[in-house]
């Protein structure tokens, strides 16, 4: 389907902006879970919280992937150069793949710790068998794939303030939400 308005479909804008509140919270509870001590109730809450919000950023996505599909990402005016569109093509796939494998990398890390996998009230099935030692270097992987995921995401949030301010393009307002129209 064509983009509207030069814009992307509201639908797509508000589910960007939803799975970066979710990065957002998913990011702080992790980072800032060591504000409370070890085994602490605060601490373990914090925790299954990164877990709750991670799937749900893996639900969002699967969501997400099928919409952007559907309705084709607006032209940026003026066009930039190939290299540039390139470039951007590259950082969403790295940004969607980073989306799908953080969140099963998770899941799979509490399935081999034997862990528990919260969902909101649920509690959804081991993807594997325990096994303590896998279960480590999946979170160790996880670990490090995460902090890919901040480059990634500074990147990209870097690349689209640098078309507002300095290239003077529509890139950032085709995904910025609209502001409702006046009532008369």
């Amino acid at each position: 389907m064509k983009p509207l308005d030069n814009r992307y479909h509201p639908l797509l804008i508000g589910v960007h902006w939803l799975t970066l509140a979710l990065l957002i919270a998913v990011y702080a509870l992790i980072e800032l879970r060591g504000i409370y001590p070890k085994g602490s109730a605060a601490h373990d809450l914090m925790k299954t919280w990164h877990f709750t919000l991670g799937l749900t950023v893996l639900a969002l996505v699967l969501v997400r992937l099928p919409l952007r599909l559907a309705w084709r990402a607006p032209p940026i005016t003026p066009a930039p150069p190939a290299w540039q569109h390139r470039l951007a093509t590259a950082m969403h796939v790295a940004l969607y793949v980073l989306l799908l494998v953080l969140p099963v990398l998770g899941w799979l890390t509490l399935s081999a710790k034997g862990k528990a996998i919260p969902f909101f009230a649920l509690q959804l099935p081991p993807l594997i068998g325990a096994d303590k030692a896998l279960g480590n270097n999946l979170e160790q992987i996880h670990g490090f794939i995460g902090d890919i995921g901040f480059l990634l995401i500074g990147l990209h949030a870097g690349a689209a303030l640098y078309h507002h301010y300095l290239v003077r393009d529509d890139t950032l307002r085709r995904m910025w939400p609209s502001r409702p129209a006046a009532r008369r």
